[in-house]
């Protein structure tokens, strides 16, 4: 479960931003949050609104290359193809609009896995790592500066034996590469199985490639070929929204993996639907394939399946512009699953545009965060419990009067010289 995000000369953030994922002490909707311990406790859920061009979208952008920066310098993985490192290195962007501008951007996440605290953050830009540091439990485990690297009192003794980093490299993907299993279990397997299973994000940029072979990547997870249980509630919340679909078609195909030549079992959805006749009395069914689905339905299933398989085994699913392609009722349905008592270790953050969400009864006050740029160009990210705003205000009336900020400054007067 995420804690903390953090981000810094990335894109339209000059200064530093924080997610805040900790829950204040605000008694309504107490099934939104997720007690930790008697000092902790997690918000389900996380809505950012803002103007477009505001900056949500580059926060996304941020957490999406934060994972896979992370997955694309594991050497030991590499040849598993989860990420090009040096693709992913050509994002990082940092923040243009200054005289005197910085190359590195930062980046640091706090995160709660099986049981262990991970602080862990890097400082970087598309050829050198400047810094990185990792702590589990408040613990350090290592502080890198540049190549030299300072060790954890608690592990001097497993790490003190690797002292080399390549400048263009991550140290955890040293250690990766390095470090025997029984070393690996106590210091990077949760770690990084965060980031693997538990760490899904959803850029606006995922999708518009239309591309339905792509589609079909994204809907290929092996649990849903393999977890009936899944699968089921997939379907149970496809009929819910009324999309006309009866059940989901798995299919086994044989595919060369292009990196390793390989050939590999993939699975494929189809989509089924029933076929009626004259008199409304259904007759048989007919399986299709994606390519025959708007692409807000697509949308749906590739979220609803991520929340789905979240709510079982615990996670945090990013996605930007949710509204998008979405109907209203759908993106409500998503966002009452997450904060339902059913949920119980899982998270859901995400940007939007619907107002229609913006209310007491959805969202708690510190649920609801904005992000608002400057004429310098410059993001800020901030939640609605930052500002004196009371329990039963109306939240999307105030915020579309600009009570809040975080809306387009519209000058309606220049309307009639267009």
């Amino acid at each position: 479960m995420l804690i903390m995000f953090k981000v810094k000369n990335y894109a339209s953030f000059k200064n530093e931003a924080v997610l805040d994922m900790r829950a204040t002490s605000y008694i309504q909707h107490p099934s939104h949050e997720i007690p930790v311990d008697e000092k902790l406790c997690l918000l389900k859920t996380a809505a950012i609104f803002g103007a477009n061009a505001s900056g949500k979208s580059n926060l996304i952008l941020a957490m999406d290359f934060f994972g896979q920066y992370i997955l694309s310098q594991l050497m030991n993985r590499e040849k598993e193809n989860l990420l090009n490192s040096k693709q992913v290195k050509k994002k990082v962007i940092p923040f243009l609009l200054d005289s005197d501008v910085k190359k590195a951007s930062e980046f640091e996440i706090t995160f709660l896995n099986n049981d262990k605290q991970f602080r862990y953050g890097f400082e970087c830009d598309s050829d050198i790592v400047y810094s990185e540091w990792l702590f589990i439990d408040d613990k350090k485990v290592f502080e890198r500066t540049g190549t030299k690297i300072i060790f954890g009192r608690l592990y001097q003794k497993i790490l003190g034996a690797y002292k080399t980093v390549p400048a263009e490299r991550l140290y955890i993907a040293v250690l990766d590469y390095f470090l025997d299993r029984a070393d690996k279990k106590v210091i990077l397997d949760d770690f990084i199985s965060f980031f693997t299973d538990a760490y899904t994000v959803f850029a606006e940029t995922t999708f518009e490639a239309g591309n339905y072979d792509m589609c079909n990547q994204w809907l290929c997870f092996d649990e849903i070929a393999e977890n009936q249980v899944l699968k089921r509630q997939v379907e149970k919340c496809l009929q819910m929204l009324d999309t006309g679909i009866s059940r989901i078609e798995v299919e086994t195909k044989d595919r060369i993996d292009v990196h390793t030549g390989r050939t590999k079992k993939v699975y494929l959805l189809s989509i089924v639907h029933n076929v009626y006749d004259d008199n409304g009395n259904v007759t048989g069914e007919k399986i299709l394939g994606m390519n025959h689905e708007s692409t807000g339905v697509i949308r749906f299933i590739v979220y609803i399946q991520n929340t789905v398989r979240m709510i079982l085994n615990g996670g945090v699913l990013v996605i930007d512009e949710m509204s998008a392609r979405l109907h209203h009722m759908a993106e409500k349905l998503m966002t009452d699953i997450f904060c339902s008592n059913q949920n119980k270790k899982a998270q859901l953050i995400f940007t939007t545009n619907d107002v229609s969400l913006l209310n007491n009864n959805q969202f708690r006050r510190d649920e609801v965060m904005f992000i608002e740029k400057n004429r310098r160009g410059e993001s800020k990210l901030y939640a609605l419990s930052d500002l004196k705003v009371r329990e039963d205000a109306t939240f999307g009336k105030d915020y579309l009067q600009g009570k809040y900020g975080a809306v387009p400054d519209i000058d309606f007067k220049k309307m009639k010289k267009i």
